[in-house]
């Protein structure tokens, strides 16, 4: 089974690379599909090669990163290479509908769906005992592709079973209620029929702690709090919060804190991270071999931590020596820190698993949906804090929304967060206005526009975001 898991990393790595359209599927893998996803060993195949598409989805360059932290007050990049305007589209809301990451996130979601489409809709035709807790697998993945789809665009097309071009060249954007409806639907099939995270299939694998959690975030998104309350509710307790140090130990990774976090092995043979090299100083050839430049440091972040808060130098490093003893100042994110990474041409082949979900998240978002800070106060409390409300708590936090506004902005710094954060409580143009990027944007252009070549290949089919028409 692991031989099998290799060889099938290496053909998704391979197809995902061909530059086919996104839904034209042609089963290059197995000449006979009507033969395959019978059994149960057929399925949990498929799903190796859905749970591989989590390395480039929340990779150091991938969408989650650059919406939810280059386009916040958290990062810039000081990356000088490639299409340099796609980073600025990010950075300094500059986007325009020819951007080629964008295009390239778009098909990659949708390469991913078809993926998991067509894992739910065969193992439904199934029979063994097992197929419903795969399918949540499969449906759990889908959820969180499509809660990440529609917060960056808006309406989007839903597809929900293997189609063809044909079809897919026909389909319109659904207006976001409706993929709201799927992924709320897929989450609570998944939290029904997946085991706790304690039973997991394997390492790594959806559990129903993780459908829990997801669902309470796609809630309080959706305004639902007392829904997103009892959702978390289920989660509450069964985790533990580990000391900050703990969560980027490479010793201690799937920890008691940790929920669904995705599994790198470090090595250039293995699945290895790229977050150490990819977000270190541009160039540096000193702290790692070269470094992207990639999401580094405000000073809005750093200057968001209060004094004595230990997360703040267990998250960035501020500066460094260069080769000829002269220091640069350049603050950068360490989390991901692999000192004895294998160098991989000019990268650090790292062993950091990358976190999605974990409890402190719980905890912040129960606060969130219920007003009561004892919950925002077991995370304040694992790092020797003030209590909000109490004597030396920050007055500039003066209300239980700010006071969590400023904790997760502290505690996830970094972690892909932040931008969607700003965006679910409506605070998202004030606080970029009110940042050291001094940025005026609009309700509108909260949103990614829809990549151009996709509205070029359906005609009065895919419309435009308001914003790029």
């Amino acid at each position: 089974m692991k031989k099998l898991r290799y060889i099938l990393i290496l053909f998704s790595m391979i197809y995902f690379g061909c530059g086919e359209e996104f839904l034209d599927r042609t089963p290059i893998s197995n000449p006979n599909e009507a033969d395959f996803y019978k059994t149960e060993a057929d399925i949990e195949t498929a799903l190796w090669s859905a749970y591989n598409t989590l390395y480039t989805t929340y990779a150091p360059e991938s969408m989650p990163s650059f919406f939810g932290e280059l386009m916040s007050d958290n990062a810039y990049s000081d990356n000088a290479a490639g299409r340099i305007q796609d980073y600025e589209g990010f950075e300094n809301h500059t986007m325009s509908d020819d951007n080629e990451l964008v295009l390239g996130y778009w098909n990659n979601y949708y390469q991913y769906i078809y993926i998991l489409n067509n894992i739910i809709v065969n193992a439904e035709k199934a029979d063994f005992d097992s197929k419903n807790a795969l399918i949540g697998e499969a449906r759990f993945l889908r959820a969180m592709y499509y809660f990440d789809m529609v917060r960056a665009w808006g309406d989007i097309p839903l597809v929900s079973n293997p189609i063809s071009i044909d079809e897919a060249y026909a389909q319109g954007r659904t207006p976001k209620a409706d993929v709201y409806t799927l992924i709320v639907e897929d989450l609570n099939f998944a939290a029904s029929n997946l085991p706790a995270k304690a039973g997991e299939r394997f390492v790594g694998a959806a559990n129903s702690d993780a459908a829990n959690t997801l669902l309470g975030k796609v809630y309080l998104t959706l305004g639902m709090k007392t829904e997103a309350a009892q959702a978390l509710q289920k989660v509450y307790g069964k985790f533990e919060l580990v000391p900050y140090a703990d969560l980027w130990d490479l010793n201690k990774k799937n920890n008691a804190s940790s929920i669904f976090e995705i599994q790198y092995k470090g090595g250039i043979s293995n699945p290895y991270s790229l977050y150490w090299a990819m977000f270190s100083p541009l160039d540096n050839r000193i702290v790692t071999a070269w470094g992207a430049g990639f999401n580094q440091v405000t000073p809005d972040l750093w200057d968001a931590y209060e004094t004595n808060d230990p997360r703040r130098d267990l998250s960035i490093q501020d500066g460094y020596t260069s080769t000829d003893g002269s220091t640069v100042e350049v603050k950068f994110p360490i989390k991901w820190k692999d000192e004895n990474a294998e160098v991989s041409g000019l990268r650090e082949a790292a062993d950091n698993n990358f976190i999605i979900l974990r409890y402190a998240d719980v905890l912040l978002m129960l606060t969130e949906a219920t007003g009561d800070e004892q919950y925002l106060n077991e995370v304040r409390d694992r790092v020797g804090l003030p209590h909000y409300g109490a004597a030396g708590y920050p007055s500039a936090y003066n209300t239980v929304a700010l006071a969590l506004e400023h904790e997760r902005q502290v505690e996830f710094a970094l972690e892909f967060h932040r931008w969607f954060d700003l965006i679910r409580t409506g605070r998202a143009i004030e606080v970029l206005k009110n940042s050291s990027k001094n940025i005026t944007t609009t309700e509108e252009k909260l949103l990614l526009p829809i990549p151009l070549e996709v509205i070029t290949q359906n005609p009065g089919v895919i419309t435009q975001n308001e914003a790029y028409k």
